[in-house]
């Protein structure tokens, strides 16, 4: 039986140990700061932050281009000969990663690409459903896998705050006005993945604490999450106190199991410190 090996992007920040216990193959994205270019994974969140403070810029980010996947996906051939690759990408709608892998790609047999249509915690979600359907049916199809994953993609829902509203003033994604009017009044956006783009669906007001816990409570009323399991995402500066609330809130709702994501470097340049996320599959 020839064995199906997933892979993924640093976008999706799936914890290290569970990329490890289920060979999660994971590609690393960039970061530029300084004119230096770091892979995902290389740069402590925190220097993204000091850079800021330091120059009130962020640094920019760029996808894994098709040289880069060619050897990821050789070196996965070569760890796990006569392997079947079956490739969870980060949107297409938001970065041309997948474009670049679909490139690779065209030089190996044996190799499937999905688009997930989502980032960070609902990617992980993604591909944690993969990994748990091979280990029900270790036997299962590549084109069945395939196909039972390219179902769930529309399933799975992420929603998140932004810890500040600086970092996403200084990636141009806000405008003066609007920045100035959500400091004044206490403003945090609500984003989520639709149909694999960023878009802001809410805006709530108040402090942190009080507005991540409105996030929690919408998001369950207005998805029918699978109680199995629930991905929390945070970026460092996050309070140890929400988090414990928050880690409340889903055993009141019924989660059997709750992973907290840290973002990683690229998704941290984007989301600034302290930020909140909610993903899970709906039923």
């Amino acid at each position: 039986m020839r064995r199906i090996i997933l892979s993924t992007e640093s976008g999706a920040d799936i914890p290290q140990d569970l990329a490890d216990k289920y060979d999660v193959q994971v590609v690393p994205m960039h970061v530029i700061m300084d004119g230096k270019d770091y892979l995902d994974g290389s740069l402590p969140v925190k220097d993204i932050y000091d850079y800021y403070e330091r120059t009130k810029k962020i640094p920019s980010t760029t996808s894994t281009n098709s040289h880069e996947y060619q050897g990821f996906f050789t070196k996965i051939k070569e760890d796990y000969p006569d392997c079947i690759i079956v490739h969870i990408g980060y949107t297409s709608k938001a970065s041309s990663s997948f474009h670049n892998a679909t490139i690779a790609a065209e030089n190996f047999e044996d190799l499937f690409l999905i688009d997930a249509l989502n980032v960070t915690g609902g990617l992980t979600a993604i591909v944690m459903y993969a990994v748990n359907l091979l280990e029900k049916e270790p036997t299962i199809a590549p084109a069945t896998l395939v196909e039972k994953i390219e179902a769930i993609i529309p399933k799975s829902r992420l929603a998140f705050v932004p810890g500040s509203l600086d970092f996403l003033k200084a990636g141009g994604r806000v405008s003066n006005v609007a920045y100035l009017g959500g400091i004044l009044l206490k403003i945090k956006p609500r984003i989520e993945l639709i149909e694999g783009n960023l878009v802001s669906t809410k805006k709530y007001r108040g402090k942190m604490s009080g507005v991540i816990e409105k996030l929690m409570q919408d998001y369950l009323n207005q998805y029918d999450i699978d109680r199995e399991q629930l991905y929390l995402q945070y970026s460092i500066g996050l309070d140890e106190s929400i988090k414990r609330r928050m880690d409340e809130i889903a055993k009141i709702n019924g989660f059997k199991n709750v992973i907290w994501i840290q973002a990683g470097a690229m998704i941290s340049t984007h989301a600034g410190p302290g930020g909140f996320g909610i993903a899970g599959l709906e039923v």
